[in-house]
């Protein structure tokens, strides 16, 4: 059922519309006295999922009992993130997520379905698990609240990812990203129907249908000023308002190019992006759009390491980003990658295959780690003063060389690719 829907591609939706579109879906729930809201972390902070919980608390009040940020293998938000990005709600409302004990699996998908969605590439079976606070909290009401846009494994973010995938556990978060591997980045960005999403509807709809969720999808884009803005806004307890929210996301967020790209310059915020499990946006949201040997150059003051979780940083660093071939010889010789599928579907997602350079700018991280990973490096300041930034627009510049670049303020708010999937 839709409790709301407002978007188009012109729509710019501000913070009084956004507030009293909330009061009005949640009037339609009615009286509700324990509520859960999963919303992301800070690695989303520009979702405005932040701005929308403000409203969801400021309706419930004490009602409001628990907020779990949905930070999959992320590291849990500071006190100044969530003060940052959850302002007015209470610090005492905000939980942690531990992906390897807080869950509970609710059902088990079974290899025969996961064989039949991968054309027969893998035939294991599916866990889905939830945290404990979302299958058992005895909560009437749970918000799941975050922004649609492409995405690499799901190819499009949101909707049930937020929770299975968001507050889920160890193996499922292993075997789910595995299989977008497995099939292809290229074959699932920018779609709503793939193999991965396919995955969580089945466990949707026989594992957590009987718990009180409700969605609440944002649509982010940029005006004509560059500023980003709401486009839309769709609140629902079924698939049909993630739909809504994908098909308008694939009108704002996806970039068609009319040539691949020569020489790409993005930019990562340090507020944002410490690590390359994240930072690889930049290499998984522009691929498509990547010619053939050209220079990916990415700005990345904040790195300071390569996996948010202390386990994933060291075997990506032990084994590196190398291309399919050789992760997947890893992967057969190396039962400790086998132990952690989505550290190997991100060391096969965060290579080029050698199609095309990738050079990292770290803030914080050494030439020599960098290129231990198989990455290219170059000096961060170097390359700030080359490549500013500040005097940049999303899009072709031209520099004072009369060099001719596409730069990206930031990668996780859009999909570039010379191949029109509208088509």
């Amino acid at each position: 059922m839709i409790y709301y829907k407002s978007g188009s591609e012109n729509s710019v939706l501000d913070s009084k519309e956004l507030e009293k579109a909330i009061f009005t879906a949640l009037e339609k729930l009615g009286g509700r006295k324990k509520v859960l809201v999963v919303p992301p972390d800070c690695t989303r902070f520009h979702s405005r999922a932040g701005e929308l919980t403000t409203y969801i608390y400021r309706y419930y009040r004490d009602n409001l009992k628990d907020i779990l940020p949905a930070l999959g293998t992320h590291s849990p938000m500071t006190d100044a993130q969530i003060k940052e990005m959850y302002k007015e709600v209470p610090p005492s409302l905000f939980r942690v997520h531990d992906w390897r004990n807080d869950v509970v699996t609710v059902g088990t998908v079974p290899g025969e379905y996961v064989s039949e969605i991968t054309d027969g590439a893998l035939d294991y079976s599916w866990p889905a698990q939830l945290n404990k606070l979302v299958c058992s909290g005895g909560h009437d009401l749970i918000l799941s609240v975050g922004q649609v846009v492409p995405h690499e494994v799901m190819g499009m973010s949101n909707y049930n990812k937020n929770l299975f995938i968001g507050t889920g556990g160890h193996e499922g978060i292993n075997k789910s990203h595995f299989i977008g591997a497995v099939y292809g980045m290229e074959r699932i960005m920018g779609k709503a129907d793939n193999p991965v999403r396919s995955l969580l509807n089945y466990a949707s709809a026989n594992f957590s249908n009987h718990l009180p969720i409700v969605y609440v999808h944002t649509v982010i884009g940029r005006d004509t000023l560059g500023k980003l803005v709401v486009r839309g806004l769709y609140i629902g307890d079924d698939e049909e308002v993630f739909r809504l929210a994908a098909d308008l996301s694939l009108k704002v967020n996806f970039n068609v190019l009319k040539e691949p790209l020569k020489k790409v310059i993005v930019y990562l915020d340090p507020s944002e992006y410490k690590s390359t499990w994240l930072g690889n946006k930049s290499i998984y949201r522009t691929r498509m759009a990547m010619a053939d040997n050209g220079k990916l150059i990415i700005l990345a003051p904040g790195l300071r390491e390569f996996g948010e979780d202390k386990e994933i940083d060291r075997l990506i660093r032990k084994y590196g980003y190398r291309g399919t071939p050789a992760t997947l010889k890893s992967l057969k010789d190396n039962e400790e990658l086998n132990r952690n599928l989505s550290a190997a579907a991100h060391l096969i997602h965060g290579s080029s295959e050698g199609r095309f350079s990738i050079t990292y700018c770290p803030g914080h991280l050494t030439r020599n780690e960098i290129e231990s990973v198989n990455f290219k490096y170059s000096d961060l300041n170097e390359m700030l003063i080359k490549y500013n930034p500040k005097q940049l627009k999303d899009g072709f510049n031209i520099t004072e060389e009369g060099e001719k670049i596409f730069f990206i303020s930031n990668p996780a708010l859009g999909l570039w690719s010379s191949i029109n999937l509208l088509a």
